[in-house]
Protein backbone atom coordinates (compact mmCIF):
# COMPACT_ATOMS: atom_id res chain seq x y z
CA UNK A 1 0.00 0.00 0.00
CA UNK A 2 1.46 3.31 -1.04
CA UNK A 3 1.44 6.02 1.55
CA UNK A 4 -0.11 9.24 0.34
CA UNK A 5 2.28 12.17 0.01
CA UNK A 6 1.74 14.66 2.79
CA UNK A 7 2.14 18.37 2.22
CA UNK A 8 4.55 19.80 4.74
CA UNK A 9 3.79 22.99 6.58
CA UNK A 10 7.26 24.40 7.20
CA UNK A 11 7.64 27.34 9.55
CA UNK A 12 10.55 29.72 8.98
CA UNK A 13 11.47 33.17 10.19
CA UNK A 14 11.52 35.89 7.53
CA UNK A 15 14.32 38.47 7.65
CA UNK A 16 12.01 41.10 9.15
CA UNK A 17 10.99 38.65 11.91
CA UNK A 18 14.64 37.94 12.70
CA UNK A 19 15.20 41.72 12.91
CA UNK A 20 12.14 41.96 15.19
CA UNK A 21 13.68 39.35 17.50
CA UNK A 22 17.03 41.14 17.36
CA UNK A 23 15.44 44.41 18.54
CA UNK A 24 13.36 42.81 21.30
CA UNK A 25 14.56 43.41 24.84
CA UNK A 26 14.57 40.13 26.77
CA UNK A 27 15.21 39.28 30.43
CA UNK A 28 18.83 38.48 31.28
CA UNK A 29 18.10 34.73 31.64
CA UNK A 30 16.86 34.61 28.01
CA UNK A 31 19.73 36.62 26.48
CA UNK A 32 21.97 33.59 25.73
CA UNK A 33 19.10 31.79 23.95
CA UNK A 34 18.33 34.95 21.94
CA UNK A 35 21.99 35.25 20.91
CA UNK A 36 22.14 31.56 19.91
CA UNK A 37 18.89 31.93 17.92
CA UNK A 38 20.35 34.86 15.96
CA UNK A 39 23.61 32.96 15.42
CA UNK A 40 21.71 29.92 14.12
CA UNK A 41 19.62 32.07 11.75
CA UNK A 42 22.80 33.48 10.18
CA UNK A 43 24.91 30.29 10.11
CA UNK A 44 22.31 27.65 9.19
CA UNK A 45 23.84 24.97 11.41
CA UNK A 46 22.27 22.24 13.51
CA UNK A 47 21.96 22.70 17.27
CA UNK A 48 24.72 20.12 17.87
CA UNK A 49 27.09 22.19 15.73
CA UNK A 50 26.31 25.80 16.65
CA UNK A 51 26.20 25.05 20.38
CA UNK A 52 29.84 23.88 20.07
CA UNK A 53 31.05 27.04 18.33
CA UNK A 54 34.14 28.44 19.98
CA UNK A 55 36.17 31.60 19.35
CA UNK A 56 39.19 29.38 18.47
CA UNK A 57 37.25 28.32 15.35
CA UNK A 58 37.26 31.90 14.04
CA UNK A 59 39.89 32.66 11.42
CA UNK A 60 40.54 35.36 8.87
CA UNK A 61 40.51 34.27 5.21
CA UNK A 62 41.23 36.95 2.59
CA UNK A 63 40.34 39.68 5.10
CA UNK A 64 36.97 38.07 5.94
CA UNK A 65 36.28 36.49 9.33
CA UNK A 66 35.20 32.86 8.90
CA UNK A 67 34.16 30.02 11.16
CA UNK A 68 35.92 26.70 10.53
CA UNK A 69 34.49 23.51 12.03
CA UNK A 70 33.54 19.90 11.28
CA UNK A 71 29.82 19.12 11.33
CA UNK A 72 29.04 16.54 13.99
CA UNK A 73 26.38 14.61 12.02
CA UNK A 74 27.96 14.47 8.55
CA UNK A 75 31.65 14.91 9.48
CA UNK A 76 31.90 17.55 6.72
CA UNK A 77 34.46 20.31 7.15
CA UNK A 78 32.77 23.69 6.79
CA UNK A 79 34.36 27.12 6.30
CA UNK A 80 31.60 29.66 6.81
CA UNK A 81 31.92 33.44 6.34
CA UNK A 82 30.61 35.08 9.52
CA UNK A 83 27.59 37.35 8.94
CA UNK A 84 27.95 40.93 10.32
CA UNK A 85 24.99 40.30 12.69
CA UNK A 86 26.86 37.32 14.21
CA UNK A 87 29.96 39.51 14.68
CA UNK A 88 27.73 42.09 16.39
CA UNK A 89 26.38 39.40 18.72
CA UNK A 90 29.92 38.25 19.54
CA UNK A 91 31.05 41.83 20.27
CA UNK A 92 28.10 42.26 22.65
CA UNK A 93 29.32 39.13 24.47
CA UNK A 94 32.93 40.26 24.83
CA UNK A 95 34.03 38.54 21.57
CA UNK A 96 33.03 35.08 22.78
CA UNK A 97 30.04 32.89 22.00
CA UNK A 98 27.18 32.88 24.55
CA UNK A 99 26.99 30.32 27.36
CA UNK A 100 25.97 26.73 26.59
CA UNK A 101 22.34 25.63 26.79
CA UNK A 102 20.71 22.23 26.58
CA UNK A 103 18.22 21.66 23.77
CA UNK A 104 15.07 21.51 25.94
CA UNK A 105 15.78 24.83 27.67
CA UNK A 106 16.82 26.38 24.35
CA UNK A 107 13.56 25.32 22.68
CA UNK A 108 11.47 26.67 25.57
CA UNK A 109 13.48 29.91 25.71
CA UNK A 110 13.23 30.69 21.97
CA UNK A 111 9.45 30.18 22.10
CA UNK A 112 9.28 32.73 24.92
CA UNK A 113 11.61 35.13 23.03
CA UNK A 114 9.44 34.90 19.89
CA UNK A 115 6.32 35.48 22.01
CA UNK A 116 7.95 38.60 23.51
CA UNK A 117 8.88 39.72 19.97
CA UNK A 118 5.16 39.54 19.01
CA UNK A 119 5.55 36.78 16.42
CA UNK A 120 1.87 36.04 16.84
CA UNK A 121 0.65 35.70 13.26
CA UNK A 122 -1.55 32.60 12.91
CA UNK A 123 0.09 29.75 10.96
CA UNK A 124 -0.84 26.14 10.28
CA UNK A 125 1.82 23.56 11.03
CA UNK A 126 2.22 19.97 12.13
CA UNK A 127 2.68 19.48 15.86
CA UNK A 128 3.49 16.19 17.55
CA UNK A 129 1.36 14.78 20.34
CA UNK A 130 3.24 11.74 21.61
CA UNK A 131 3.62 9.36 18.66
CA UNK A 132 1.04 11.13 16.51
CA UNK A 133 1.10 14.47 14.79
CA UNK A 134 -1.69 16.77 13.76
CA UNK A 135 -1.91 19.97 11.72
CA UNK A 136 -3.01 22.76 14.00
CA UNK A 137 -3.37 26.51 13.67
CA UNK A 138 -1.64 28.61 16.30
CA UNK A 139 0.53 31.68 16.74
CA UNK A 140 3.91 31.34 15.04
CA UNK A 141 5.94 31.42 18.28
CA UNK A 142 4.38 28.07 19.28
CA UNK A 143 6.16 26.29 16.42
CA UNK A 144 9.72 27.49 17.04
CA UNK A 145 12.33 24.86 17.82
CA UNK A 146 16.09 24.49 17.52
CA UNK A 147 15.85 23.76 13.77
CA UNK A 148 14.14 27.08 12.94
CA UNK A 149 17.48 28.86 12.43
CA UNK A 150 18.65 26.28 9.90
CA UNK A 151 15.37 26.40 7.95
CA UNK A 152 15.27 30.19 8.04
CA UNK A 153 18.87 30.49 6.85
CA UNK A 154 18.22 28.19 3.88
CA UNK A 155 14.97 30.00 2.98
CA UNK A 156 16.28 33.53 3.43
CA UNK A 157 19.51 33.03 1.49
CA UNK A 158 18.12 30.81 -1.29
CA UNK A 159 18.43 32.76 -4.56
CA UNK A 160 20.65 35.42 -2.95
CA UNK A 161 23.79 33.31 -2.86
CA UNK A 162 24.64 30.54 -5.33
CA UNK A 163 22.91 27.26 -4.41
CA UNK A 164 26.18 25.23 -4.30
CA UNK A 165 27.57 27.72 -1.72
CA UNK A 166 24.35 27.50 0.29
CA UNK A 167 24.58 23.70 0.21
CA UNK A 168 28.24 23.86 1.34
CA UNK A 169 27.29 26.17 4.20
CA UNK A 170 24.48 23.92 5.45
CA UNK A 171 26.28 20.67 4.65
CA UNK A 172 23.52 19.39 2.35
CA UNK A 173 24.62 17.03 -0.43
CA UNK A 174 21.35 17.36 -2.41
Amino acid sequence: IRREKQTREIVTLAENEIAQIQQTKVPKELQAAKDWLLISCYTGQRFSDFMNFDKQQLQTVDGKICLSFVQQKTKKKVLLPVHPNVLQTLERNGNVFPGLLDIQNYNNDIKEIARLADLNVLVKARKRFGFRSKIIEAEKWNFLSSHIGRRSFASNFYGKIPTPLLMDATGHST
